[in-house]
């Protein structure tokens, strides 16, 4: 049933302000001149770089402040990280190797963590590699039975962890095209989301691209003969996450020349879910629809961008979609302006609170306001869109302390948002607490550019260990997995 815009007004008005706001995030507010980069009173006295020199008892406290203190320099010109904190790499582009003795293949993407038997966390890792193979020189092999198009260079691998140090590294899928994010299914499998809308012939393809996949991290054999998850449409999907109690998928969309949309594909009438199920689903099987939007005053809102204030609440109804295959039209271009909202770069997701954080990367001239990046909240039960993160536009994306360009995301064992930054110049994992301050976590410092004109590569795959003790997070090129721990510790809700 459609929640209307007289419902949505009439609601808002009993609730004067709006629509309660709850959750662990609440509401979370920043720009430029409020980004926390550290307490310069805290943090100091010790002689290491951010890599295991603490005793263990959570010294450079940074008591009166959200976050862990400044960050130090990395000598090994890997990660700056506060004082007490450390890193292990897991995985590395042409360094480590896979079960198979391939090397471990390049532009590690979105990630999720899933728990293991005796104390080993399992991680599926996106390579977001696009067109064919001949284009990389680490594609993901092609190993018997997992791949989907021989041609095409992404896919997932599966790394194994245990607390001794030790790691393994085997394909979850192959032949597909850029991977990018995904989402980690209520009943512990990983779906990875193509953001391609290539077809057969298209850039050397052998098959349609564009689809969701499923990957079991724990059951190889349940990976073999891939098959696209075609119910959920074919576009340049972002992430995906599954509502636990209605089956309802949540699917974000990077893309412009129109802007992209936020999708919702509701299952047919009896389905379960489960392991292996939605493999099974028909092409067609359930409705998938776009989001529209509208305001307090019943007014349609044409993009995400025009909210300028957080706590912006608007109201959210359903739009199918005509041809979610997109046979001869691209799914966001089947509608007409007024008929859907837009927003530009559709990228991360996270299902908690009872619903889905969902991020807009930012907004330049393809949109109708700018900024440096949003994260909304979407309650399914109310059918609103609140707006928890506000980044305004950078000034200086070169120099350090501000954030811009929010991509993944993950909720906090230790309260508010950890977000992997993917903007221009510095790039930084930060958090962000229940009242809105910021702080920096880790600073990537691999210069893949040139000591004139440095550039550094975005964070990706950001995620916690199921234990909460580790946070892996990945720096796309030419592809790392980080695990970094430290004193952790709840962050203060002011």
């Amino acid at each position: 049933m459609a929640f209307t815009r007289r419902e949505f007004t009439r609601q808002s008005a009993l609730t004067g302000a709006g629509i309660a706001l709850t959750g662990t995030v609440a509401a979370l507010a920043t720009a430029p001149g409020a980004l926390a980069a550290g307490d310069p009173k805290h943090g100091h006295g010790h002689d290491g770089h951010g890599h295991d020199d603490h005793d263990g008892h959570g010294h450079g406290g940074h008591d009166n402040g959200p976050g862990y203190g400044p960050l130090r320099p990395d000598p090994k010109g890997i990660l700056a990280l506060p004082a007490g904190f450390s890193y292990r790499i897991i995985t590395r582009c042409g360094v480590t190797k896979l079960e198979s003795g391939e090397y471990t293949p390049s532009n590690h993407d979105g990630t999720a963590a899933f728990e293991g038997p005796r104390g080993v966390t399992l991680l599926v890792n996106n390579h977001e590699l696009s067109g064919t193979r001949a284009g990389w020189e680490h594609p993901v092999p092609l190993t018997d039975g997992l791949v989907y198009d021989p041609v095409a260079a992404g896919g997932c691998t599966v790394v194994e962890t245990r607390r001794d140090g030790r790691t393994a590294e085997w394909v979850g899928i192959a032949g597909t095209s850029t991977n990018c994010a995904g989402g980690a299914t209520p009943w512990d499998t990983w779906l990875t989301c193509e953001e391609t809308e290539d077809k057969a012939g298209k850039n050397g393809l052998l098959k349609d691209h564009g689809y969701v996949f499923e990957v079991d991290p724990y059951d190889k054999r349940a990976n073999r003969s891939p098959r696209p998850i075609k119910a959920f449409g074919r576009y340049a999907h972002e992430a995906v996450v599954i509502d636990p109690k209605q089956g309802h998928a949540y699917l974000t969309e990077d893309a412009s020349g129109p802007n992209g949309l936020l999708y919702r594909w509701v299952p047919p009438h009896g389905f379960r879910h489960g392991r292996g199920k939605l493999r099974t689903l028909a092409d067609d099987a359930g409705v998938l629809q776009a989001f529209k939007c509208f305001d307090k005053q019943g007014k349609f809102v044409d993009d995400l961008s025009r909210a300028t204030k957080t706590g912006t609440v608007y109201g959210v109804d359903w739009v199918d979609v005509p041809d979610r295959d997109a046979k001869s039209v691209s799914v966001r271009k089947q509608f007409a302006d007024g008929q859907v909202t837009r927003a530009r770069k559709l990228e991360g997701m996270w299902w908690a609170d009872g619903g889905a954080y969902v991020v807009s990367s930012f907004a330049r001239d393809e949109s109708p306001v700018q900024h440096d990046g949003q994260v909304w909240f979407y309650d399914p039960k109310r059918r609103t869109l609140t707006l928890k993160v506000l980044l305004g536009v950078n000034p200086d994306p070169s120099k350090d302390g501000a954030f811009d360009g929010p991509d993944n995301i993950t909720v906090s064992p230790y309260g508010g948002l950890v977000i992997a930054e993917d903007g221009e110049g510095v790039q930084h994992l930060f958090g962000a607490t229940e009242s809105g301050r910021t702080y920096p976590i880790a600073r990537n410092e691999l210069n893949i550019g040139s000591e004139e004109e440095p550039e550094y590569s975005e964070f990706t795959g950001v995620t916690f260990s199921p234990d909460g003790q580790t946070l892996f997070a990945n720096i796309q090129t030419p592809g790392i997995m980080v695990a970094i721990t430290g004193p952790w510790k709840r962050q203060p809700n002011r």
